[in-house]
């Protein structure tokens, strides 16, 4: 091989290319046998919140927080959620947004919950519904608005590593009954939703925000048990600058399907992405995206009085996959009866109804690939209580956390955190952080035996007042998944949510100079 002598600017402007490269796509692992990049704190994070409800028997409470760091000063740091424009209803009619906000809409210091800080959250264009001041201790606010808009929001400096927020939604009647959450989350340019529908009595709606000042351009694509389904008005649909547009998914097609597989792709720009799904019977929830397309998947967290587990799987490869399906619960893993493998064909979704699958144990879904069959994604679709007093929430296949992760708005003796290590033991640390009105975090520490889910209430704050949040540290071991389930109860529903908890991207890898001077001179 050649070798080229390099001049210093040119040495100088290649390590800029690299280290620019290097922080829009950091590395994954080794890579060629050099040594492993570093990590640095990461100084920017973004977080996009669709709009909660469109229903006027509904209440929204907002919740922020970023975990304490290692000394730095919270000075020069922001962590703002503010409105975004554009229609902001989910029920397919327009409202023209406010000039100002009413007299009720403005903060004030009065309660309106006992499990908030009292602030009513702020609509005013420009002026955020939520700030956060300082890492370690949540901030929240309320809105019973039925147009309530959709939220964009950055964190910058101290405030962005680990920038959670949550918003969670207690709709009293009507279609989609029930406790609503979802964990806002950071842009990307594709999302699997394994789990959507357009079946008679069901409301779909996905909500796409765009958090940058061009617009974007999306394709709907929607994949049933035959196939892809013709959606001609999914194509090219565009965002607007800082903005949200809810598409109802029924709209999209004149067949309707109960299993349904959306991938919301980005053709330009960068976008977020929710399901909020809404059942005339069962109620309802957001669905969330479902980890990375892979051979296998992780769904944890299902709770042990489920009466009713669907799992949902989609094949995106060219290839069909062929899964093994497992129930990790708290002494060990299962093959459950008549369901210990799953063949889904390329391009097709498939549903398996699992009944009554944890028989009154907690546990958590681990699917594994056969060698040499495709990938897939996956989620499930949970249902608690009976007849009339059912209520439903999703799980989706979950990302392991790498090194922390983090859920806000945790409330006492109504949260439950799941944890599962498949493959190896691990030891994690769970926090629970001060809360929102007052308190000293509370730390404890687990160990997850290998093949098994712990199911725990997560400690709560000393002294604690108000919502907290929970952050998972893996301390050793192998990989490690988790979820919060959130049960707030209410006229004989067993009201509940389930959040996801990934890694909270409080870091992010930067090359080694070493590193990249030996590639240079190599």
């Amino acid at each position: 091989m050649n070798r080229t002598t390099l001049s210093l600017f040119a040495t100088t402007a290649v390590l800029a290319v690299i280290a620019g490269v290097a922080a829009l796509n950091p590395p994954s692992g080794d890579d060629t046998g050099t040594r492993p990049a570093g990590r640095m704190p990461v100084q920017r994070s973004t977080l996009l919140c669709p709009a909660p409800t469109s229903s006027d028997v509904a209440s929204t409470t907002y919740t922020a927080f970023t975990p304490p760091g290692k000394g730095a000063p919270a000075a020069g740091s922001t962590a703002d959620l503010l409105p975004a424009a554009g229609p902001a209803r989910t029920d397919g009619k327009k409202d023209e947004p406010k000039k100002g906000a009413s007299k009720d809409d403005k903060k004030t210091d009065g309660k309106t919950d006992g499990t908030t800080d009292g602030k009513k959250a702020e609509t005013d264009p420009g002026k955020p519904v939520l700030s956060l001041k300082e890492p370690g201790k949540p901030v929240t606010a309320t809105t019973e608005r039925s147009d309530a808009p959709a939220l964009l929001g950055s964190a910058t400096g101290p405030l962005a590593p680990g920038w959670s927020a949550q918003q969670t939604t207690t709709v009293a009647a009507g279609s989609g009954r029930g406790l609503h959450g979802l964990s806002c989350a950071p842009p990307d340019t594709s999302f699997w939703f394994p789990g959507a529908s357009t079946a008679k009595g069901r409301q779909d709606y996905v909500h796409v925000s765009n958090p940058d000042n061009s617009a974007a351009v999306v394709d709907l694509e929607l994949y049933g048990p035959d196939g892809r389904i013709k959606a001609p008005s999914g194509e090219g649909v565009a965002i607007p600058p800082r903005s949200t547009v809810p598409v109802l998914l029924s709209s999209l097609t004149d067949a309707p399907t109960e299993n349904l597989t959306l991938h919301v792709a980005a053709r330009s720009g960068r976008v977020g992405a929710a399901v909020q799904a809404s059942d005339d019977k069962t109620g309802g929830d957001w669905l969330a995206p479902a980890a990375d397309v892979a051979a296998g998947a992780v769904l944890p967290g299902i709770p042990a009085d489920a009466t009713s587990v669907r799992l949902i799987a989609f094949a995106p490869g060219s290839d069909d996959a062929d899964v093994t399906v497992r129930l990790a619960g708290a002494s060990g893993s299962i093959s459950p009866a008549g369901h210990e493998s799953l063949h889904v064909k390329s391009g097709m979704t498939t549903a398996v109804d699992l009944g009554d699958l944890t028989k009154g144990e907690a546990g958590s879904l681990l699917l594994t690939g056969a060698r040499g069959s495709g990938t897939v994604v996956a989620a499930l679709r949970v249902t608690r209580g009976k007849d009339d007093k059912q209520e439903t929430a999703f799980i989706p296949a979950t990302p392991a956390i790498e090194t922390r992760g983090t859920v806000a708005d945790n409330r006492a003796k109504a949260s439950t955190l799941s944890l599962v290590a498949p493959g190896k033991d691990a030891q994690v640390t769970v926090t629970a952080s001060a809360g929102s009105e007052g308190g000293t975090p509370v730390s404890k520490s687990y160990t997850v035996k290998a093949g098994t889910t712990l199911t725990v209430e997560p400690p709560q704050p000393a002294d604690g007042k108000g919502v907290f949040a929970v952050t998972v540290e893996k301390v050793s071991g192998g990989p490690v998944y988790a979820s919060r389930m959130l049960a707030l109860p209410k006229d004989g529903v067993p009201m509940f949510t389930i959040q996801p908890v990934p890694d909270d991207r409080s870091t992010v890898a930067v090359p080694r100079a070493e590193q990249d001077l030996s590639m240079l001179n190599g």
